[in-house]
């Protein structure tokens, strides 16, 4: 399903274009995990079944923009079927993707066995698993979700995870070994799950899932990538209109953006079937312009905007 182009409508205003809303329509996705890498943006997701009630999740989808508003489908890049020591065959939960010696690492939980890694040469795959055991496995409970990854200015990398609690490990320099032990954070206010560690300028951020349910954005700040974590509040607040969030966020092309997901599409072809809306987890990425105050605090963003946001240059079709 590589190369296969899914392009967005757009609402043209005063000449500018912008995204529809979800920004990916043609199947449903699910905890956004954008990578910027050279002029591309590689937005790596999970992905809800067409005929989900409860979680029903067996792959890692991929596409890529470099203008915001037209993304390219490049398919299942990963699977549970490529982690082979697993027996698990539902559950692709949230994973993140980051680039670093020449190869790309997916961190990818594996609910009730811990957190797994997998490794290939291009962005696209495949990705394969190379220690044929989880990377973390806490035994004593399930907690093990959502892994976030960042390799910080001095080249040391750190995993953070974890529902309900927050949990760090530093990674080695080949990103698929562990160094020292397992932290366990304490509760940051309104922490629920989905942590994504980044860091813009001097400032290092921890967003996360704020608590479910509804769940917003919310986010905390530190001077280390290790914390301590004050936190600072919402980036969205809780919506009634979405049962579940999953932040990540990029600077691109001199703006910063939040990735997150709702359930608006499955609301829409609802709507269209003359259905009684009913809860599904059929959830799809949306993604809004964020801004920073002269203090590093994020300006809050009340909901996904409706239009999306603006095209950041011409697009090529050809």
């Amino acid at each position: 399903m590589k190369n296969i182009l899914s392009v967005t409508s757009v609402l043209a205003l005063a000449g500018v274009a912008f995204a529809q809303q979800p920004i990916i329509t043609t199947n449903y996705t699910a905890d956004p995990a954008p990578v910027v890498h050279g002029d591309t943006l590689y937005l790596y997701t999970t992905h809800d079944e067409d005929n989900a009630e409860g979680f029903m999740m067996y792959d890692w989808l991929l596409h890529t923009s470099t203008d915001m508003v037209n993304w390219t489908s490049h398919g299942a890049v990963a699977s549970l079927n490529d982690i082979q020591w697993s027996t698990k065959t539902n559950g692709a939960w949230a994973e993140q993707v980051v680039f670093r010696n020449g190869k790309w690492y997916m961190y990818v939980p594996i609910h009730g066995n811990g957190i797994s890694v997998l490794v290939a040469d291009s962005p696209y795959g495949p990705f394969k698993e190379p220690l044929n055991k989880a990377l973390v496995w806490q035994r004593q409970h399930w907690n093990d979700i959502d892994p976030t990854v960042l390799v910080d200015d001095d080249g040391q990398a750190y995993m953070y995870w974890g529902n309900p609690d927050l949990y760090m490990i530093k990674l080695n320099e080949d990103m698929i070994s562990t160094s020292g032990n397992i932290v366990t954070y304490p509760k940051i206010k309104d922490y629920q799950e989905g942590p994504w560690l980044y860091k813009h300028g001097s400032h290092y951020y921890m967003a996360f899932a704020s608590t479910c349910c509804a769940e917003g954005i919310g986010y905390a700040m530190s001077d280390s990538p290790t914390g301590p974590w004050t936190y600072k509040g919402d980036v969205m607040p809780h919506s009634s209109r979405s049962n579940g969030n999953h932040p990540g966020i990029v600077d691109y092309k001199g703006k910063s953006y939040v990735f997150g997901h709702h359930y608006q599409l499955w609301h829409q072809k609802s709507d269209k079937l003359g259905l009684k809306f009913q809860h599904k987890e059929r959830r799809s990425v949306g993604v809004a312009e964020m801004k920073y105050n002269a203090d590093g605090t994020i300006q809050k963003i009340d909901w996904w905007p409706d239009n999306g946001v603006p095209q950041l240059e011409d697009f090529n079709p050809y």
